[in-house]
């Protein structure tokens, strides 16, 4: 739990720097003031009157740099602007040269979606960067030799244990096994071809699938079955210590474990006895000793790296020169960006429920891993930086989203929303924002007791 709240508040910290970063330098480039740029804020959010102290402030020119004490969110205050502050004494003055709302309707877009696009490019260059580093790997679904594995709602779509998975929708290939179930709930997916012991095989997808999928709560309904590769240990595993992650589990007892759904239904007979694991360590056989626990399980998870079954299933490499990294960033933080924009579409659909799936600190939190990995810290930061720029795009008053809106309606229409008026809205917006803010959080917090 340490490691993950560790890794959150890292996380968000970089993600919101980054965000106001993107509006104090667009209201400076407009020669715009900017009274505060502070990360966490220095009053007790949403009350911006209760508990008004930072951990640390100085000011440089025309700024006040800060730290607050609480550690969550932060914000740029610009001069002639109502924010988070909810400070709206200047609205008693003249406009002045250095605010925003002197400045002309495109410099105020600019200023707005500031901190949008410094979410996005934060994204894109984080992409790039794995992409040059690390390269791309990944395993074509037609490629899964050994077929899938299914859950209770795989079974309702009309998938079996084993099925290869060929194509959908008469003849279109998935891009890859990890975009299988992605595409089937958010691209409408009506058939998948599939091989079956041999023999093709259509099935077509109920209509009510999407529903009854999220209702699940699985994270992925079809599970590839991949080599017994030792990935990521759980906190009460048996075999921590005897093994480490790269290690190929090729037989538990004198049964052999082919893929990683066998080992489960291997071991379960043996809880409280003793198992002999026999797998493999670069050009080494080894074995070891272990006592299965009371869960019956060895406490490990798959590896996650496609690089790591190289030599052992048909996996796809490609490496990128640093200028082809940037296009390939680029491409990814596109396709994440309308990915996310599907899931938000999804919401309003009636059968999916959205509320029951709402999620707040703690539903973020719990997408890290529980051991410290760089690898999966900026995959996820580099995910959650593009649902900021996509949430902040909203058109609810008080999000960014709110204000380019009303910004857009002034330049078609030529009218200028009043001073009262946008005074009205973004209460309206402040209420609106701390609604969401409480289901999102009440819905974490219902789900720790009730685990619903």
């Amino acid at each position: 739990m340490l490691i993950k709240t560790i890794q959150l508040l890292l996380s968000l910290s970089i993600l919101v720097f980054i965000h106001e970063l993107g509006h104090f330098l667009a209201a400076r480039l407009f020669k715009t003031r900017v009274e505060k740029f502070y990360l966490f804020f220095d009053f007790l959010f949403p009350v911006p009157t209760l508990l008004n102290f930072a951990l640390f402030k100085k000011k440089i020119g025309d700024t006040e740099y800060g730290l607050g004490w609480f550690p969550l969110g932060g914000y740029v205050k610009i001069a002639g602007m109502i924010d988070e502050s909810m400070d709206e004494s200047f609205l008693e003055t003249e406009p002045q040269p250095w605010e925003y709302r002197s400045k002309k309707n495109w410099q105020k877009l600019i200023i707005m979606l500031g901190g949008i696009i410094m979410n996005v490019l934060l994204a894109w260059i984080i992409y790039s960067q794995m992409a040059y580093w690390q390269g791309d790997a990944y395993l074509p679904a037609e490629n899964a030799k050994y077929g899938i594995s299914c859950d209770s709602v795989a079974m309702y779509a009309g998938f079996r244990d084993g099925d290869i998975i060929l194509s959908h929708d008469g003849g279109t290939k998935f891009e890859s096994l990890n975009t299988v179930a992605k595409e089937i709930i958010m691209d409408g997916i009506k058939t998948v071809e599939v091989n079956r012991n041999g023999t093709p095989v259509t099935i077509t997808i109920p209509s009510d699938f999407v529903g009854v999928a999220i209702a699940s709560k699985s994270k992925s309904f079809i599970d590839f079955r991949i080599p017994c590769m030792v990935g990521e240990f759980t906190e009460e595993s048996a075999i921590k210590g005897k093994l480490k992650r790269g290690d190929l589990i090729v037989a538990i007892n004198d049964s052999a474990v082919n893929y990683f759904q066998e080992a489960k239904g291997i071991v379960a007979p043996y809880i409280g006895k003793d198992v002999v694991v026999k797998f493999v360590r670069g050009a080494d056989t080894l074995t070891a000793t272990v006592k299965i626990p009371a869960s019956g399980l060895l406490g490990f998870k798959s590896a996650t790296d496609m690089h790591d079954y190289k030599g052992r299933l048909d996996i796809v490499e490609t490496n990128y020169s640093l200028p082809a990294s940037f296009v390939q960033g680029g491409k990814v933080a596109f396709h994440r960006v309308k990915d996310y924009l599907k899931q938000m579409g999804l919401m309003f659909k009636p059968e999916v429920k959205a509320y029951k799936h709402m999620g707040g600190i703690g539903t973020i939190g719990s997408l890290f891993p529980a051991s410290w990995d760089w690898v999966a810290f900026w995959q996820l930061t580099a995910f959650i930086s593009i649902m900021l720029a996509v949430a902040n795009l909203l058109p609810i008053p008080m999000l960014d989203g709110g204000y380019v809106i009303i910004l857009l309606f002034e330049m078609v229409t030529r009218r200028k929303v009043s001073d009262k008026a946008l005074e009205y809205i973004n209460q309206v917006g402040f209420f609106i924002v701390i609604a969401l803010i409480v289901l999102s959080n009440g819905m974490d917090i219902y789900r720790a007791f009730f685990g619903k």
